[in-house]
């Protein structure tokens, strides 16, 4: 078989992977068989589904070594499935949930029609994300964990990587729960923050700061990033947030933010930075991702994000590498 038969149809593969993948994180197959093998019965009790169409699924599963055949029809948890636990530190279990959401699930199977018309066929059927969120707490309690979890070495990369003045006020420009803003905090005990989200969003941000005893440091304020943001800050943060708009509000939020920054203050943009050929890359995954889910959201390269920048009265200062398919983009004042 020619080998880009064989890349095609691993691809056509990879839908039925996937398929099993969601199963053993929406069953919790994993967090069962934690303590030990199960038959497939009593797997299948433990899981509320129909033992025989399991069985067919840890067949697959078994073949991606993420559960082993443990004899006598039983099964037992691979060192590789421990990841699909809900009690580890580094669970992909919520993040998996959450790409097979039944919405985000219809829209990547809508992409071919996102495609033709040139909009998203998921905002047609569900409206904008956030409020589909908002509308359903189960989603969203889902989908914010999904973002905690997937944001975690990207701000482990951030601490690391960026000097931060050491007084310095940070503001973190849609900051949803602050994880983010009081990783930033711990790292640098003299500086402050001040987080911006709308106002549903506001209260989890508050109780995230009073849990990592930063009340004290960390500010939160309710408000609309298209209206304005927190002026005097020295520190801008936007992280994974202009992927989610267009060019045109992507320029406002960063006028916004440019009008109140401090004259020697720096923005700091948090996103996946997409290189300018064909070698494969995290973003390139995101992005049709964006273009499945938001009119207009998009991952972007180093240019295209300079190009915003400088709409804004920005000035690209560098790009660092956090790992992940994570970068790190520094602007200045022009």
């Amino acid at each position: 078989m020619p080998h880009s038969d064989e890349l095609l149809w691993g691809a056509v593969g990879d839908i039925s992977r996937l398929a099993a993948l969601l199963t053993m994180a929406e069953l919790g197959v994993a967090d069962h068989l934690a303590d030990g093998p199960l038959g497939t019965a009593e797997l299948a009790r433990r899981c509320g589904a129909d033992a025989a169409a399991l069985r067919r699924v840890l067949r697959e599963l078994a073949a991606m070594d993420l559960v082993r055949a443990a004899g006598g029809d039983s099964w037992d948890l691979a060192p590789r499935g421990t990841a699909l636990r809900s009690d580890v530190p580094d669970s992909v279990r919520s993040s998996i949930r959450m790409l097979g959401e039944e919405s985000f699930w219809t829209a990547m199977g809508l992409l071919p029609a996102t495609v033709r018309e040139g909009s998203s066929a998921f905002v047609k059927r569900y409206g904008h994300l956030y409020d589909h969120l908002a509308a359903d707490p189960a989603v969203s309690a889902m989908f914010d964990d999904y973002m905690r979890r997937r944001a975690l070495p990207f701000t482990e990369g951030l601490v690391k990587a960026y000097a931060f003045p050491p007084t310095a006020t940070m503001v973190d420009v849609a900051g949803g729960k602050g994880h983010i803003l009081a990783s930033v905090l711990h790292a640098n005990p003299r500086m402050r923050g001040i987080l911006l989200d709308l106002p549903h969003v506001t209260p989890q941000a508050e109780r995230t700061f009073a849990e990592e005893g930063l009340s004290g440091r960390a500010e939160v304020v309710a408000g609309d990033i298209f209206a304005e943001v927190p002026a005097g800050g020295d520190v801008y943060l936007l992280a994974s947030v202009l992927h989610n708009w267009d060019d045109a509000d992507a320029v406002t939020v960063l006028g916004n933010v440019r009008r109140a920054m401090h004259p020697a203050g720096r923005v700091l943009v948090l996103e996946a930075v997409l290189p300018d050929d064909a070698a494969p890359h995290l973003g390139k995954d995101i992005d049709l991702r964006m273009l499945a889910i938001f009119n207009g959201g998009a991952e972007r390269t180093r240019e295209e994000y300079a190009a915003l920048l400088r709409r804004a009265d920005l000035a690209l200062a560098d790009v660092v590498e956090l790992g992940s398919g994570a970068s790190l983009i520094e602007a200045v004042p022009r």
